[in-house]
């Protein structure tokens, strides 16, 4: 088999080569991929018509309304010894309505309009597939083509809902353009309200997003939007694929949302849920026909040992079907901007990440612990997306590092836009946790957020929801704790647990969204500091909402010091937005001074300074420059709105000298305060960019 592979041609090879020699002792790995990516795509071509028609597959699965009300329901149960269809439309008669079987496992059932022409099965009203097995067992399921699924009061398990409104949702704004430089507002529908309750999707279009577009963010990533039926995973346990979840309000409302956000020149992507789903049986995927495989691997391969979930079977056709057609689904009907995909790390490898620590030898990527059949599914997924939406933005959750996982298909990569970068949050916990201030090492501090494959995309943050979950603490309660129920007035001094914590809050930020990455990503409140973590309802604590939620009340109030943290981040976007380093080239460091704590860098035309001395301002410091010219205050973390004690003059002027100095052919003196970062613009340059 191996000569097969040395025949396959990948187009772009040489590019990604040339950008990592190193790549070169696996280009057999490489070609393999690729020839089995080739063979995927030959193979829809020659079945299904091209991967166009096959990725429109919710069009002839589950329930399917034609021009003449005809209603055409199909299912895919390869193990079922007989499928019908019951619910309220015929009484709940388990056997009147028999599927009729079709070749490799599938099933028909054709349902004519009534009398008055319109539709057997009414909108609203629920159904169940009645499988029965080779066994003799007779299970109830909800087909996993499901556009909508309810949990009745009291009720554990979810109910199949036909959803066929009569008036669908018509979108009327276009998709916005694919931001240059991709800000992110991490969110969940659910908590977004300071009301101990499910918050709502017509919540989030009032009050939230009017939020998002003031602070500067171009993109939200929604969380779990896929129906699950355990409200505490995170919306991480899927259990209705192609159902937008109906604790926060209908599908129609959902597209709003979306469509509003369009309004505002917001693209949206979609948390999307492809490396596992929920054991559930009843109203999830698992043993859909009875079998312990049909969309997954039979255990043990199916069964991922940390999470409690199924694995999906990516070398299947159907499972490949209705992966894909997911997909399409959430960008055609909801019209969804991209998606970021959970647990990539998970799909990769075998071993699924548990127990490795990937120290970054290459060897690591390659060879049998790789997963083929999923890097194909990716490589797949990715080349139907961008093919048919160039706009569209992917995201990769790899804590791996595997090589080009963000480059092109035909370079031979897995073609996401971005991969997060999630050693950078974990750097700041250990920071905050670990060190004193004095102890703080910029070289290791500047290593974490600059070390990133060149090339390859990646979305900094100083924290997500990860971070906030019960059990860890968000950047604020590490920094001020307890103090921040007591000490957030602006109408009291800062206690210096206060200061130092909202010093340092604004400058662990704009330090991780500057030289971090070509995107930055922030979780729903924690840009003003939220003072408490996340823990959603659950037996463990009495089923409370009190820390699902998020105060957004509390920026409401003026005398608070969370509307200081708030107007940071906001004019910090804004910042970015007028001088764009996130699409700029990687950064230029000229210092990270231990002794002075001082991180010097240049980066899309302007140039940050950020002075962590908890004691110490320096004044008359020499910085380097490449740009010669004036000097003038774009942001400064110190003014008294920011919470800062408002130390420097903003109509000072920097003058730079033809002095070179730390590789810089130019240099000027400045005065840096204390725990500030300042950004500096350069006058004569700025109406070039």
């Amino acid at each position: 088999m191996a000569d097969t592979w040395d025949n396959v041609t990948i187009p772009e090879f040489n590019s990604l080569l040339q950008m990592d020699p190193y790549l070169k002792q696996y280009e057999k790995d490489f070609r393999r991929r690729y020839g089995l990516f080739e063979k995927r795509l030959f193979l829809l071509e020659e079945a299904e018509g091209g991967f166009d028609q096959f990725t429109r597959s919710y069009r002839t699965f589950g329930v399917n309304r034609m021009a003449d009300n005809r209603l055409v329901l199909r299912e895919w149960a390869p193990a079922a010894e007989a499928l019908f269809l019951t619910g309220d439309f015929n009484g709940w008669d388990n056997f009147s309505h028999p599927y009729e079987k079709k070749e490799f496992g599938k099933w028909e059932l054709c349902l004519p309009p009534k009398h008055d022409k319109s539709p057997a099965i009414e909108h609203n009203t629920k159904l169940k597939v009645v499988v029965h097995t080779k066994k003799g067992e007779r299970l109830y399921r909800i087909s996993p083509w499901a556009k909508y699924a309810i949990q009745a009061e009291k009720q554990v398990i979810y109910d199949w809902v036909h959803w066929d409104p009569p008036q669908p949702y018509m979108h009327i704004h276009p998709r916005p353009k694919k931001p240059q430089s991709l800000r992110i507002y991490e969110s969940h529908v659910g908590i977004a309200s300071p009301d101990p309750k499910v918050a709502s999707y017509t919540n989030f279009t009032i009050n939230v997003l009017p939020r998002i577009k003031d602070l500067g963010y171009n993109c939200i990533q929604l969380m779990a939007v896929m129906e699950h039926a355990y409200y505490a995973s995170f919306g991480y346990q899927v259990t209705s694929f192609f159902a937008a979840s109906s604790r926060y309000g209908t599908p129609e409302e959902l597209k709003q949302l979306i469509d509003t956000a369009h309004s505002l020149d917001i693209v949206v992507l979609l948390d999307v849920v492809h490396s596992h789903a929920s054991q559930n049986t009843e109203d999830g995927l698992n043993s859909f026909d009875g079998s312990d495989s049909c969309f997954f691997h039979s255990p043990p391969r199916g069964e991922h040992a940390l999470w409690g979930s199924r694995l999906f079977n990516y070398s299947s056709w159907e499972v490949l079907r209705f992966l894909l057609s997911n997909l399409r689904w959430w960008m055609e009907e909801y019209r969804f901007d991209g998606f970021r995909f959970d647990g990539v790390t998970s799909m990769m490898y075998h071993h699924h990440g548990i127990g490795s620590m990937f120290s970054g030898d290459y060897s690591e990527y390659f060879g049998l612990q790789v997963d083929e059949d999923s890097l194909v599914y990716l490589m797949t997924a990715n080349h139907v997306l961008h093919t048919l939406y160039p706009d569209c933005i992917t995201i990769a959750e790899d804590v791996s590092g595997m090589p080009a996982v963000c480059r092109s298909v035909a370079e031979g990569g897995l073609g996401f836009d971005y991969r997060l970068a999630m050693a950078i949050p974990d750097k700041w916990i250990q920071i905050l946790k670990e060190l004193a201030d004095e102890a703080w090492d910029m070289g290791n501090i500047v290593y974490t957020l600059t070390n990133r494959r060149y090339g390859e995309n990646c979305i900094a943050y100083a924290e997500s929801h990860d971070q906030s979950l019960v059990g860890d603490k968000s950047l604020a309660f590490w920094l001020m704790d307890k103090e921040m129920y007591t000490n957030m007035s602006s109408l009291i001094p800062m206690t210096p647990v206060i200061d130092r914590g909202i010093q340092l809050h604004k400058m662990i930020r704009l330090l991780t969204h500057a030289l971090g990455g070509e995107g930055y990503l922030n979780f729903m409140g924690n840009e003003f500091g939220h003072p408490e973590w996340l823990d959603f309802p659950r037996k463990g604590n009495n089923e409370s909402y009190h820390y699902a939620r998020r105060q957004y009340n509390l920026l409401d109030t003026d005398h608070l010091r969370y509307r200081q943290l708030y107007d940071f981040d906001r004019d910090m976007n804004r910042t970015e937005d007028k001088y764009g380093w996130l699409a700029a080239p990687p950064a230029f460091v000229s210092a990270k001074h231990e002794g002075d704590k001082v991180i010097v860098f240049e980066r899309g035309n302007v140039l940050f300074l950020l002075n962590f001395h908890p004691t110490r301002s320096q004044t008359n410091y020499r910085v380097a420059v490449a740009s010669p010219g004036k000097y003038t205050i774009k942001l400064d973390s110190d003014e008294v709105q920011y919470g800062g004690h408002g130390r420097l003059d903003h109509n000072t002027e920097f003058f730079t000298e033809p002095q070179p100095f730390n590789e810089r052919d130019n240099s000027m003196l400045v005065y840096i305060p204390c725990r500030t970062a300042l950004i500096l613009g350069n006058d004569d340059t700025e109406s070039c960019y």
